[in-house]
């Protein structure tokens, strides 16, 4: 029988801790809420009543349920106010001297049987717990920002933490209507040990210029669908923190070379730019605290460009793609391949309003991808996404081909045919004799370089990556791949044509994975290895990831439907590029794939898929 939590103690009220006692007072919980001096008790109780106001403001909230949660929380200055509580959660700034310090005075203040329990997100709570004389009672209650929408909470037992006491927070954890992963302490537990991997990945990513802050942004949101881009999180979790977090994951979790924060990170740091609450971080913001982004210097300037009806856009910002130019008059695409991406391209560019010369190996081939594009776009239809006239209009766009010598008069091809570097070497060889100069000659790899595409032709300036994600009529972006040899005519062009397309066109560097899969996938790889380890199960991971970050799918989910072969050749690719030892694949991974189960494809991965 799990004991009864009457009335509990929260210790820090900054945005966090005021959060935990909303949740707490909102769940009929008695709160006593404590702070180190009167001015910070008042922040807290404004952030308190702020939070709540706005509830009520929303409809979240009623008038009389807001009053009495407010009725239940008692603030106070000092620790001693907590002597007859039963549970403490501490919520103080991510210092472990401070947080020791804390509990041995709680051991002090609190009654014999009080469980004191720690907000910590990345120290040790096995360290914390033995400044008292009861580390069988200290227990990890890591809840999420902002805690009173958040529904994943993470419990961490240390080596000693009592099974009752265990028990005892999980049951609440139920009654307050959070979801909990019971985990052990290790180095940023599930959450934050996948998550800053990949926030550091990206901030390295913009410190090198290889990317800006906004494409790398928008490719996380729009490509994986991920509720914010890293850089922007980064600015809402504050640098500070985040500084803190990685560093500690560094010393704790094996010193991994990923984790160690990027110089960037500490620059800012210094130099005060903490993200929102100091109103400028990776994004300037219209004053401290708000989440109004204002221009800056780095804002990229938008241009109207001519572009067939007059639509499009060229960017200028610091980083790729930085060079103000004018794109060429794009009005007539060839296509070539017969693939599903091939298929959704050729559907993408004629429901827009080009013409399409769509090349394939013959005849054959050639009705199967009409049959395929008839197909989608008659369920627009049916969807009422598109009306009748359009998609005849759009089927009316697409000329069919079995030569290439029909590209020869195009403004720009864009090849879709297998992911094999000499197929594609061969068919830009061809693309180079037959079209005429100043053809965009684009291709939509997803992992091979461009630059030994672009290097097969006499014209390595007006190559680039076109990469499109499927279904490539409805997904919103397209990384755009810049080699050493792309001009800035090229890269503006590109851009221009994905606006038309009404896509968002991210500019990158030709690296392995571009921005989208160089981050994506060592996420991935990183949940395989933590499942390997058996620091937890694969529901569990999934569960922390989708409600503590709001990922759309969790790591294992997107695993399978990915495809586990598809994951390991891409982490492969990563891995020799870049030699990172962290990106080396997992064992596991790889031995899934030996046994063929690939995920959804073969009806199991990292599920089985047959029952279902």
């Amino acid at each position: 029988m799990a004991r009864e939590f009457t009335s509990v103690g929260v210790v820090g009220l900054g945005t966090m801790g005021a959060g935990i006692v909303e949740v707490f007072a909102r769940n009929g919980v008695d709160v006593v809420a404590v702070e180190i001096s009167e001015d910070a008790l008042q922040r807290g109780r404004a952030i308190l009543t702020g939070s709540t106001d706005r509830a009520v403001a929303k409809g979240k909230l009623a008038e009389a349920d807001r009053d009495a949660l407010l009725s239940r929380v008692r603030f106070a200055v000092g620790l001693d106010a907590l002597h007859s509580v039963d549970l403490v959660v501490e919520a103080v700034p991510e210092h472990l001297d401070l947080k020791q310090r804390i509990f041995a005075e709680l051991d002090r203040v609190c009654k014999p049987e009080a469980i004191l329990a720690t907000n910590t997100s990345s120290l040790s709570v096995t360290e914390i717990s033995v400044a008292t004389t009861r580390p069988n009672q200290v227990i990890g209650i890591h809840f999420f920002n902002p805690a009173p929408v958040m529904k994943l909470v993470e419990v961490v037992r240390t080596v000693v933490t009592s099974a009752d006491v265990v028990a005892d927070v999980e049951a609440l954890c139920k009654r307050l209507g959070k979801v909990d992963v019971t985990i052990s302490d290790r180095a940023g537990f599930i959450a934050n040990a996948l998550l800053f991997g990949y926030l550091n990945h990206a901030v390295g990513m913009f410190e090198s210029h290889y990317a800006t802050r906004e494409d790398i942004d928008a490719a996380m949101k729009l490509g994986c669908g991920l509720p914010m881009g890293p850089l922007a999180l980064m600015d809402l979790i504050g640098l500070d923190t985040a500084y803190e977090i990685l560093d500690t994951m560094y010393r704790r979790g094996g010193r991994d070379r990923r984790h160690a924060p990027v110089p960037l990170i500490k620059q800012m740091v210094t130099a005060g730019l903490l993200g929102r609450k100091s109103g400028r971080g990776f994004y300037t913001y219209e004053r401290p605290g708000s989440p109004v982004v204002v221009p800056d210097e780095r804002t990229p300037v938008v241009t109207e460009a001519a572009l067939g009806d007059g639509t499009g856009a060229i960017y200028a910002a610091g980083g790729a793609g930085s060079e103000l130019a004018s794109p060429a008059v794009v009005t007539k695409i060839g296509i070539v391949g017969s693939g599903t991406m091939a298929t959704g391209i050729i559907e993408v560019f004629a429901k827009a309003g080009y013409e399409v010369v769509s090349v394939t190996r013959g005849a054959e081939k050639s009705a199967k991808v009409f049959e395929a594009v008839k197909t989608s776009l008659n369920k627009g239809v049916v969807r009422g996404k598109l009306s009748e006239t359009d998609r005849d209009a759009a089927l009316g766009r697409i000329n069919w081909s079995a030569t290439l010598e029909h590209l020869a008069d195009v403004d720009l091809v864009v090849e879709a045919v297998v992911e094999e570097l000499s197929v594609k070497k061969a068919l830009f060889a061809s693309l180079d004799e037959i079209c005429k100069p100043g053809v965009v000659l684009a291709t939509t790899t997803s992992s091979l370089p461009v630059i030994d595409v672009a290097m097969a032709t006499q014209r390595p300036a007006d190559v680039v990556g076109l990469h499109f994600f499927n279904p490539a009529p409805l997904m919103p972006l397209v990384e755009v791949v810049e080699t050493i040899r792309t001009s800035a005519e090229t890269t503006a062009t590109a851009r221009a044509v994905c606006a038309a397309l009404g896509k968002t066109g991210v500019v990158c560097g030709d690296r392995s994975g571009f921005i989208v899969n160089a981050l994506l996938f060592p996420y991935l790889n990183d949940a395989v290895k933590m499942l390997e380890a058996s620091y937890s199960t694969a529901d569990d991971i999934d569960h922390a990831m989708k409600l503590g970050c709001g990922y759309p799918m969790g790591p294992f989910e997107l695993l399978d439907v990915v495809g586990l072969d598809v994951a390991l050749a891409i982490q492969r690719e990563l891995y020799l590029e870049l030699r990172e030892p962290g990106f080396a694949p997992a064992p596991l991974l790889e031995h899934l794939v030996t046994a063929g189960y690939l995920g959804r494809k073969s009806g199991r991965g990292f599920r089985d898929h047959t029952r279902r």
